[in-house]
């Protein structure tokens, strides 16, 4: 397996395996793939650089909202992170330098769009089709992550609109909004970490609220010299941290998933945020929430509130009714006259489009399978789909910790069932429907007493209402599940036989 991709007659590209995107998800599986000893392979890439969501999001105040020291590879830890959450220039200067020290850019293929993913099912294969030339492969592992096409809202006339307007995953940083009359619609994660950055700088800021959202402080600081000394000197104490950031936030599952009722604490906290910071009744109404908190994502900052309350910052609740060429008109009737709009209003998280360029067996398209909602076994496998991985897949998001963790463990467990593909000298693998479907079954019983099942809509949900994006528990447990491989629940098979099984 240590052959290098070979180009054949029709100018495909011949390799052992594919991998989608360049983020956390797919410089991880490549380096797994080095330590296996697997360097046939080929990571197709639609940017100019690696980083994923960590070199898109380069809006002003873009952060994460886990410690670094959690949000990174274990097997590369960072002792030099500057603060205690880490910024987008560092995660992507990370991706990056992770992406050097294992010698992984003669694998990408940067400014390469998958345009199409086609199963062979007479050879076994995948044809994988992108912008930048085609390429066959054994195994396909898509890497793109569940947050990684950005979402326009559904509002009357928002495509006729004239003036400037762009999405925060794709920030003009060359459009002045000195002095402009700028709206803001979407007030999620991404929007209380770039309003407050830009809020000074319009004439008129204008945020439009569709739902409020519950927020704790946020309690970052800059890490001080000895501290960075300490974890590089006594790699002890940097594992100690970690290893205490991981244990507060999975105690957090107990609200959210087991006992919902202690979610109550976490609401005395964000209701006194609120009124601390938030002097005006009548505001601070509007920006209290209705919902259960943890409904919706949890959100944390110390400056969104202080924000909307700058005199030439205001809030609109009632609602979008449309967007005409010049202005916003709102539900209340009133009109804004606009210069600039930045639509702060998240992603697919469901319902990816790249779905609808998956071909399975039969030509069955993933999207259609997906219809009444995204499902995976492990968030990983699909049935229908031999030879194909997500990592990051249906129900493998989080509410309350590392992303980076659970990325990890879906490496290995794919890793796992490369080795046992390669072991019984079988072509083809694929997941059992009745083991996808008993795992799902038993995932939204559990999601169903869960605190995100109940009290509002959110991103977590397809729009039939099913949770197709939360893992519901531990994340530990998942990767105990995860470890608990059993050959049986796939078919290992060759094309002329996977039929029959």
């Amino acid at each position: 397996m240590s052959q290098r991709p070979q180009h054949n007659a029709n100018n495909v590209t011949d390799t052992h395996l594919v991998i989608v995107g360049t983020g956390f998800a797919g410089l991880g599986m490549a380096i797994r793939l080095k330590e296996m000893g697997i360097d046939d392979f080929i990571i197709i890439e639609r940017a100019s650089d690696v980083g994923g969501t960590w070199r898109d999001n380069r809006y002003p105040g873009a952060a994460c909202d886990v410690p670094s020291h959690l949000y990174s590879f274990s097997f590369e830890p960072n002792t030099e992170w500057s603060r205690v959450y880490p910024t987008q220039p560092e995660l992507e200067a990370y991706l990056q330098n992770v992406t050097d020290k294992w010698n992984l850019r003669p694998h990408i293929r940067f400014s390469h769009t998958l345009t199409a993913a086609h199963y062979q099912q007479d050879s076994g294969h995948w044809l994988v089709k992108t912008s930048g030339g085609d390429f066959r492969a054994r195994f396909v592992v898509c890497g793109n992550g569940g947050l990684a096409e950005p979402k326009l809202p559904d509002i009357p006339g928002v495509e006729n609109f004239g003036g400037h307007h762009f999405h925060s995953a794709t920030w003009d940083h060359n459009y002045s909004l000195d002095g402009k009359r700028v709206a803001v619609i979407g007030t999620g994660a991404s929007a209380i970490q770039f309003v407050p950055q830009i809020a000074d700088k319009p004439a008129k800021l204008s945020v439009f609220q569709r739902t409020p959202n519950w927020i704790l402080p946020r309690h970052d600081r800059a890490y001080r010299r000895f501290e960075k000394w300490l974890f590089k000197r006594l790699p002890i104490t940097r594992k100690l941290l970690r290893a205490k950031i991981y244990c507060q936030n999975e105690m957090r599952v107990l609200g959210m998933v087991l006992h919902p009722a202690l979610m109550k604490l976490f609401r005395i906290t964000a209701t006194w945020n609120i009124r601390r910071q938030v002097a005006d009744p009548s505001l601070r109404k509007s920006l209290t929430p209705t919902f259960p908190i943890g409904c919706k994502r949890i959100l944390i900052s110390n400056d969104w509130y202080p924000a909307l309350q700058k005199p030439n910052v205001e809030v609109e609740t009632s609602g979008i009714q449309e967007i005409t060429s010049t202005s916003i008109i709102s539900k209340d009737g009133s009109e804004r006259e606009v210069d600039c709009i930045i639509f702060g209003t998240g992603f697919y998280a469901t319902e990816n489009p790249i779905a609808t360029m998956i071909h399975g067996r039969d030509g069955r398209v993933l999207a259609d399978v997906w219809a009444d909602g995204e499902e995976a076994y492990l968030g990983s496998s699909v049935h229908g789909f031999p030879n194909f991985f997500f990592i990051v897949g249906p129900n493998v998001t989080l509410g309350h910790s590392s992303m980076v963790y659970m990325i990890e463990t879906q490496i290995a467990a794919i890793s796992r069932v490369l080795e046992a593909a390669n072991e019984v000298s079988s072509t083809t693998v694929e997941v059992r429907e009745e083991v996808q479907d008993t795992y799902n079954r038993e995932l939204q019983t559990r999601l169903g007493g869960s605190v995100w099942a109940n009290g509002c809509d959110s991103w977590y949900k397809h729009r039939s209402g099913k949770i197709t994006q939360l893992w519901p528990g531990f994340t530990f447990s998942f990767r105990r599940r995860n470890r608990d491989f059993k050959q049986s629940d796939y078919i290992f098979a060759t094309p002329s036989t996977e039929a029959t099984q």
